[in-house]
């Protein structure tokens, strides 16, 4: 039976699902590699990376949306104050992270350094289950964002590190911005910019 990708609001509830799903989506992305570079641990590393962003950051401050099979956290540009990790959830992240915590910090910072003055939505995370690529999860939900983006009237914003996103993002309207190399021998990020349909 096909896994639906109809676009739903994700609730705390759907916790394990999310994370589940973006640790499939995010094995082989370049930055969750360098942030996590060990195989053997990066699994569960990134279960509870992403467990703790959903559910003390985004599940708070961003809209959420998700499908059978992906998960998308937008942030729009009257919470992106609270977007942003308090105290504890950075200490959280710290022990995650381990010894790649100021690497990690340092990241944010430059890509914070980039991040556009100007009112927008941003996509702070997309991800799809391998298993269902091409099935139109991603898709579905990049639409739904994009959609609430142009019935505001604003532009949006995302980063991306994987360079084979590109064309997906450039096909929904999207152009890159500027290619940014990461402190400490990180990879490539590129942030990309979309003006909202008329």
């Amino acid at each position: 039976m096909p896994i639906s990708n109809v676009p739903l609001a994700a609730t705390l509830d759907d916790a394990p699902l999310i994370s589940r799903t973006l640790v499939r989506a995010f094995d082989d992305d370049p930055m969750m590699c360098w942030f996590f570079p060990d195989d053997a641990t990066r699994e569960a590393s990134l279960g509870r990376y992403f467990t703790t962003l959903f559910t003390r950051q985004y599940a708070h401050a961003g809209v959420c949306e998700r499908t059978g099979a992906a998960v998308s956290f937008w942030v729009p540009p009257e919470t992106q104050d609270r977007a942003v990790p308090d105290a504890e959830t950075i200490q959280e992240l710290t022990n995650i992270l381990g010894d790649r915590a100021g690497l990690f910090g340092e990241a944010v910072e430059a890509a914070a350094a980039h991040t556009p003055a100007e009112p927008h939505w941003s996509l702070a995370l997309l991800g799809a289950d391998p298993a269902v690529q091409g099935q139109g999860h991603g898709a579905a939900l990049l639409r739904s964002g994009l959609a609430k983006a142009d019935a505001a009237g604003l532009p949006a914003y995302l980063e991306s590190s994987k360079p084979a996103n590109l064309p997906v993002y450039e096909h929904f309207g999207f152009t890159v911005r500027e290619e940014l190399t990461l402190p400490g021998g990180g990879p490539t990020l590129w942030t990309m910019w979309r003006e909202p349909a008329a």
